[in-house]
């Protein structure tokens, strides 16, 4: 919460509030320009960086603010919370306030919806709070008005602006905007949060995807790329049967690369349905290096009903190096799941990756007999009797995962 600024703003008078009155038409034509301005810079503000950037600047120019802060998580003992203000070089002041003067603000708690001054909070006993005389006074704050947001998903935000000593008090007129503004700012911080939500599950898909090493790419209608992963890129890079040129994906035999553009071709031009799973075809690459061939796979992406849009993924490209193996997983996760040692996770390990007995023992420093004894011990606690069922039980489970 730091209500700070480094210069003086546009006067109250230039926004010519209220906004909303019983003005002649022309004016309040002028006031519904302005308060697009608010609402653009509000429901633009989720993907800004920092999120609300360009709505608080706004505001701070419109009510000749020093400053303007959302807190859009309020600090505790365990976190220092997530704050947005107006003003980036006072970083030291945010700091202050993140890890101290928080615990003993009287200003929070607002009542929901409302906008409201601390003397109408707390009373006189304001003016002589630990806060104002140590934080506030010196970094000349005088004037603080503030509300309290609350969403349906249980999120609570804090929104405050704040004057200096030589500046009037807040009007009536300067409040009941700030509160025209609440509910669309509370719509807006919701929509953050799922936004923000959605993102982090795509992170999250798209590391385990890489993980599995499968490459991908994804395709817009018109059939130009959006993007690639880690590895497809690996694969694309090596140019040994298929690659990327001029936005496109090219093979080196003639004939693949017909069957692979009749693929997207057949996968752009018939959209999948939004309830329906995307229909896929595949084919396999030639390499030349005499690599073993590359798997595809082109799948539709399935369309909203209500979207639409030329970038927009319309279909998407798996590719495989069956070269490459499969995900490696830890030996701490396997030692978890099946309840291992560390040497038994270990051989695991190793024979699921294709080594012999004999050749895991080596790598693990250990005799052959020693190893067939760590085979037992693990054959006993994952309840099979055989190695390829023993590869087959960790390459099915979670653990490439992990």
């Amino acid at each position: 919460m730091i209500y700070l600024a480094r210069q003086q703003t546009m006067p109250m008078a230039a926004m010519d509030l209220p906004l909303v009155d019983a003005s002649p038409a022309a004016g309040q034509a002028g006031n519904f320009e302005k308060l697009n301005r608010f609402f653009g810079a509000i429901y633009d503000g989720p993907s800004e960086n920092p999120p609300w950037n360009s709505a608080l600047q706004l505001l701070r120019n419109v009510l000749g603010a020093k400053h303007v802060t959302l807190i859009l998580r309020p600090p505790s003992m365990h976190s220092a919370g997530v704050m947005v203000n107006t003003d980036t070089v006072a970083t030291h002041a945010t700091e202050s306030y993140q890890s101290h003067f928080f615990a003993i603000d009287p200003f929070v708690g607002l009542p929901e919806g409302q906008i409201v001054t601390p003397e109408e909070l707390v009373g006189q006993q304001w003016a002589d709070s630990t806060l104002y005389r140590e934080y506030l006074r010196p970094l000349d704050v005088a004037h603080l008005i503030g509300a309290d947001v609350h969403t349906a998903d249980g999120i609570e935000c804090r929104f405050r602006v704040s004057r200096a000593r030589d500046t009037k008090p807040f009007t009536v007129e300067e409040k009941a905007l700030c509160r025209f503004l609440l509910p669309h700012l509370r719509r807006a911080i919701q929509l953050h949060t799922r936004l923000e939500g959605l993102e982090n599950q795509r992170e999250l898909f798209a590391g385990v995807v890489n993980r599995l090493q499968l490459g991908m790419v994804s395709f817009a209608h018109d059939g130009s790329i959006l993007g690639l992963n880690p590895e497809a890129r690996r694969i694309l890079g090596e140019k040994d049967g298929i690659r990327y040129s001029s936005d496109a994906i090219c093979l080196d035999s003639r004939q693949e690369g017909r069957e692979l553009q009749r693929i997207l071709r057949s996968a752009l031009d018939k959209p999948g349905i939004a309830d329906q799973p995307g229909l896929a075809e595949a084919m396999s690459v030639t390499r030349p290096s005499g690599r073993s061939k590359l798997g595809i796979v082109v799948r539709r992406i399935p369309s909203g009903p209500w979207t639409e849009g030329l970038q927009k993924p319309a279909a998407v490209l798996f590719v495989r190096d069956p070269e490459a193996g499969g995900a490696q997983a830890s030996q701490e996760i396997v030692q978890q799941l099946f309840g291992l040692t560390r040497m038994e996770a270990a051989l695991a390990l190793h024979l699921a990756e294709g080594y012999t007995l004999e050749e895991a023992a080596e790598k693990l420093g250990v005799k052959k007999n020693t190893a067939r004894t760590y085979l037992r011990f693990i054959f006993c606690k994952t309840g099979v009797t055989r190695q390829t069922m023993l590869i087959r039980k960790l390459l099915n489970s979670v653990a490439p995962l992990g």
